[in-house]
């Protein structure tokens, strides 16, 4: 039999927490590759977001896993336009990267191991 407990407070959306618990720990980069991620599919649309995902924030670079070569050529030659709708779609007041950078790999996947 369950026993039964009483919450303590509101449960809420653990998404919505993290890029303030990311800042009150310092991670402030960390925070800001979660800002760049949670927008990525918006910037770039569906089609590019199926074969690409953003890992990491090297001081002003956004380092994007891709899935074949041929995408990272082909996004490579459209950074300028990423960045732009990078920019537009990051909350207000949030830094976009400076530039991209484009690493094969299977994007569900960290392969610098």
């Amino acid at each position: 039999m369950r026993s039964k407990r009483k919450r303590r407070g509101k449960l809420r959306d653990i998404a919505a927490e993290l890029p303030r618990v990311l800042s009150e720990l310092g991670m402030e980069d960390a925070q800001r590759a979660l800002s760049m991620g949670q927008c990525w599919e918006k910037a770039v649309g569906p089609e590019v977001a199926r074969h690409t995902r953003p890992l990491a924030l090297q001081g002003e670079i956004l380092e994007v896993r891709v899935d074949a070569s041929v995408w990272a050529q082909q996004l490579q030659l459209q950074r300028p336009e990423i960045l732009a709708a990078l920019a537009r779609e990051l909350p207000e007041g949030e830094k976009p990267p400076s530039d991209l950078r484009f690493r094969v790999g299977r994007p569900g996947l960290d392969s610098r191991r």
